[in-house]
């Protein structure tokens, strides 16, 4: 019995090494895009990345047909989102004066409108399943996204962003 069990979780953790080692990289771009961190340090992105394969590889078990990227995906959006939105951080540094390349364009943004804006446009999710992985109506998920989008433009063109403080 424990042999077989033995057997068992050395196949499991075989798995779980083949699928990380294919997929960490776009999830830590992913969580790098999420935090908005600069792609020379990520540690935040890093610490959300760890946490969500951690909890993939917990129910590895139980995905039966699910995919394990969709599932780890979704962990990775829901850490984010509980850490953004519990403790409701002021990621708008570029209004305080730190230079905006630290970030990138989506620093400028606020944590939801990163977080739909980087599922819909650069995981490929639908506006139906952003809004079910985050609970959302599917108008309030749209909005966001729109809004997002508006944000990067007026910040591309060089244009003030409504809410950001003026030099």
């Amino acid at each position: 019995m424990r042999e077989r069990r033995a057997t068992t979780d050395r196949r499991r953790a075989r798995e779980f090494e083949v699928y990380a080692a294919g997929a960490a990289g776009r999830l830590l771009h992913t969580a790098a895009l999420l935090t908005a961190e600069p792609p020379t340090a990520t540690p935040r992105a890093q610490r959300l990345l760890v946490a969500a394969l951690a909890r993939t590889y917990a129910q590895w078990d139980h995905l039966h047909d699910e995919d394990p990227y969709d599932h780890t995906r979704r962990e990775l959006a829901l850490r984010f989102a509980d850490e953004a939105w519990r403790v409701r951080r002021a990621d708008r540094r570029t209004a305080s004066g730190s230079a905006p390349e630290e970030g990138g364009l989506l620093r400028g943004l606020g944590a939801r409108e990163r977080l739909v804006l980087v599922l819909r446009l650069y995981e490929g999710l639908t506006e139906e399943q952003t809004a079910s992985l985050l609970g959302l109506p599917e108008d309030r998920a749209r909005a966001l996204c729109a809004r997002a989008m508006a944000t990067l433009r007026q910040t591309a063109a060089g244009a003030p962003v409504p809410g950001e403080a003026r030099p």
